[in-house]
Parts: C-alpha cells; structure tokens; sequence
C-alpha cells in the first residue's frame, strides 16, 4: 500500500520520544542560532517593522486592557487577534517583547515539525526511519527559522494550515474539528478562510451517504461558524467593516505591483519557493501530482489545488518581498508532497541500475542545500534585524526624546514608533489611519490630509514620497549603515509644519 491508497486510513505510526527529543533540540537550536545573529550583526530585535505593531497592542492590552494602537483610540489595525492575545501574557511574566515572542516561535516551530513528521510517517509506508528526518528538515528550514523568530503570526499560521490539510490528506473525517481548526486560523489571518474550499471537497468526495455528509456539514460548518463570526463582529465592532484594516490597506498599497504583467508576479512568486532546498523538492512534487493524477486521488488533488491557488493568491495582489513570508504558509506542506514524490522516485527503478545513484544524489543534495541556506538564512535575518533596529526602532527612540511631546507625527513605518514613541501617529500605512485608503499613493491628497490633520513632522524613506519630501527640510536622519547597503535610503524625520 502506497502514499496515496493510505490517505484514507487513520492508522500510522507516532513520532517516538527519540524522534520528539530531536526536533525539540534542533528547534532550540535553530532559533538560538538565528536570535545570535541578530545580535552578532548589530543587535537582539524583529527583522520586521510589522512586529512591533503586534507587540505594540498585546502591550496595550496587557497593561491598559484595552484593543488599541495608540492608548484611548480602539482599532483594527492588527491583522492577527490571536497572535496578539498570546502575545499579551509575555507582559505579566516581564518577556515581552522580544523572549516571549521567540518562545512561542520555538513551540510553534516544534508542533510544526511534529505535524509534518507524523504526517509523513502515515502516508508513506517506506518511511521507517527512527531518526525524524522529515521533521528535522522542516525545523532546520530556513524560511521556518525565519518565521518563527520574526515575531509574528507567520509561522502559528502555517502550522495551523499545515494541520488542517494535514488531517484531510491522512483520512480525518473529524469536521467539526476541522472546522473549529479553519475558524482559529482566521484569527491569525484572514485567509484562512481558504480551507473551507479542501475541507468541502474532501466532504463532499467521501463515500458516505447524504444523510452522513450533511451531517458532517453541518458539523464543519457549527465548528467554522463558532469562532468566524465572532471574528466578523469583532472587526465590525472596532472598524465597522468584517476584515482588519490591514486587509484594505495592503491592497490598496500595492495596486502598483497589481498593475504589473501576470508572468512577472508569477516569476517573482516562483523565486522565493525555490530559494533554498525547496529547488530540489520541485522533481518530487511532480511526481506527486502525476501520481495523483494517475490515482484520481480526489483529497491529495484538493490539497495540492489549495497549495497552488493559495500561492497564485498572494503573488497576483502583494510582492513576494520579506523571504516571500505570505508565501510560508504553503512551504510545510509543499516539502512533505515534495518527500512523498522522492518515497515514490526511491522505490521505483527507472533509471535502471543507475536508479541508486540518482536517489542517492538528490538526498545529498537536500541535504547540503539546507545546511548552506540554514547558515544563509541566519545572515539574512541578522541583516533583516539590523535594519530595523537602525532604521525604524533608533528613530523611534530619537524621536520619543527630541520631538516635543505634543506634536502630530506622520508615519509610513508606525510598528517602532507606536512601541518606543507616544506621539499622535497619522499612519500613512492606512493600518490604524484607514482615511488615507482611498489615495494611499496620492501624495498631492496626502499633503492635503497632513495639513488637514495638523501633522507638524513626517518620518519615511525618502524613496517613498518623493514629492512629499522633495522640499522638506530633514531634522534627522538614522545613518545606519544597512538600509542603504538593502539599496534604500536612511529613515529621516522631515518637518513638515513644525515651525
């Protein structure tokens, strides 16, 4: 019985406490490798502005009990709720902002690497081995060390993802789990709405009868509903619209990148799935589809049709910038079809007697590609952590001490600012100022909407509003040395109207 005849049987074989005890340790690891390259290329720090809007308002929870960017002002400007609650309690044990965040990266990281191990285990009968490889790679992956340091929501998300299809793929009929597991992810991003479409095709393909089907949609649909509409509410009770202003705003952001042609986004997209040894899974996951087709298997083609149509999604609305992160979601379980087709490549013999051979250099080369891009991975996020730290959060710090307590600031980048500073922010963004959404790149109607709302200073790149700054005068500018090694510009604070 191979891969695909075993979707559908709830039998397999557990991680064993060897195998739980080596993840565990490469998970530690890895991260403790990553968080000492922050500090070994300047400092301890996120590698993104956004981690600091999300600690920003776990710590106004925390301490003020109240949902808000800026203290006295409710908003919808965290795209994840449940990051944020878990978050919050990093505050009471004096570990937030940056320990608190990297432990419960560790723990995700950990359940991420279980998961796909125990998934693996029980679709591929040749899968024996006592060491976890599977998990292993995926613990030591660099886009996943990555992630579950950065802060965020990224890698809680993925792992929730990557259990939900996880579950469909390996014959859990468990809906209204299934269900109650799809509704938690859109606490941690919207889009988790998305496995609605697997989990329906996997109900409505199984042999059941109509009365058991419309049991188990019903089931799905009470234990999705539970905790979606609430989420719908919630939103509406803070914004008056069901998605978080993040939704909005980074759609209006980038209509520029919407603007440009299908192959470029799609090419772009490509890259950063193919950046480290995901370059060598691609063989195994066409084989994986062809031996899907082949089958007819009708839940291995949901999950892959999510995997594909997931990624085409984000690449077709928003850049594959930051290591390709709205990307992650899909990567866990694009290795495991990945490894899959590799069993299925191992255990036939096509290329005849040179068939060992071949199986032999591509698991090498795995390996070897993960070593090099662990070690790359770590510098890229020194270097990722460094330029925040430089830029968004030495500014901030400047100005919380040299800009007069009462005046009106605005920002593109508020993460730093609204953590380190407690000025009145005016979000170019549109995360917490969702005003400026309608002419969010209209810098004529932004000066106008500055002016309107009595912003007295403005900190950007320059590269961002030229117009805006062109004929500004800069009171201060980071002059960290690796914004402009990453070929931008240094954070400056520009007075706008602040004589």
């Amino acid at each position: 019985m191979n891969w695909m005849e075993r979707g559908s049987s709830e039998s397999g074989h557990s991680v064993s406490w060897l195998g739980f005890g080596l993840i565990v340790a490469a998970a530690t690891v890895g991260i403790a490798a990553y968080v000492l390259a922050g500090a070994g290329t300047y400092r301890v720090g996120f590698p993104l502005d956004d981690s600091w809007i999300h600690a920003t308002y776990a710590r106004n929870l925390a301490q003020n009990g109240e949902w808000a960017f800026q203290p006295g002002h409710p908003s919808a400007g965290s795209t994840a709720p449940l990051w944020t609650l878990l978050l919050t309690p990093g505050y009471w044990f004096g570990l937030a902002p940056l320990w608190w965040s990297h432990i419960l990266g560790f723990c995700t990281l950990v359940t991420l690497g279980l998961a796909v191990e125990g998934a693996t285990r029980r679709l591929a009968d040749s899968y024996r081995s006592r060491i976890p490889w599977v998990g292993l790679f995926v613990v030591t992956e660099w886009h996943m060390l990555w992630a579950a340091a950065s802060g965020m929501e990224t890698l809680s998300y993925a792992t929730l993802v990557t259990v939900v299809i996880a579950m469909l793929v390996t014959g859990s009929r468990k809906y209204a789990a299934l269900g109650l597991l799809g509704g938690l992810s859109v606490w941690l991003r919207p889009d988790g709405l998305t496995l609605v479409g697997p989990a329906l095709v996997v109900l409505f393909a199984s042999k059941s009868h109509g009365v058991s089907r419309l049991r188990g949609l019903a089931s799905y649909l009470l234990g999705l509903g539970a905790l979606v509409v609430p989420y719908l509410v919630f939103n509406l009770w803070l914004s008056g619209t069901p998605m978080p202003n993040t939704f909005y705003a980074k759609q209006a952001e980038y209509a520029a990148w919407q603007a440009r042609p299908i192959l470029y986004r799609i090419g772009a997209g490509m890259v950063q799935l193919s950046t480290g040894s995901y370059a060598l899974l691609w063989p195994g996951l066409g084989i994986s589809i062809a031996r899907m087709i082949r089958s007819r298997n009708i839940v291995m083609g949901a999950a892959i049709v999510w995997c594909v149509s997931y990624s085409l999604m984000y690449v077709l609305r928003l850049p594959a910038y930051q290591h390709g992160r709205y990307l992650m979601p899909v990567m866990p379980m694009l290795i495991v079809l990945g490894i899959l087709g590799y069993f299925e490549f191992q255990r036939s013999s096509g290329l005849g007697t040179r068939h060992w051979a071949a199986a032999w250099a591509w698991r090498s080369g795995l390996l070897l590609l993960s070593v090099g891009f662990l070690w790359l991975g770590a510098r890229a996020y020194g270097e990722d952590v460094a330029l925040i730290e430089t830029e968004m959060v030495d500014t901030a710090v400047w100005v919380a001490e040299e800009i007069p307590a009462d005046a009106v600031i605005a920002a593109h980048d508020i993460g730093a600012l609204g953590y380190f500073d407690r000025h009145v922010l005016i979000d170019l963004a549109g995360l917490v100022s969702p005003e400026v959404l309608p002419f969010i790149r209209d810098e004529a109607r932004l000066a106008e909407f500055l002016d309107r709302h009595g912003a007295q200073y403005l900190i950007a790149f320059p590269h961002l509003y030229p117009r805006l700054a062109e004929n500004l005068e800069p009171v201060y500018s980071s002059g960290g040395p690796f914004a402009p090694a990453a070929g931008v510009g240094n954070m400056t604070v520009y007075c706008w109207r602040c004589r």
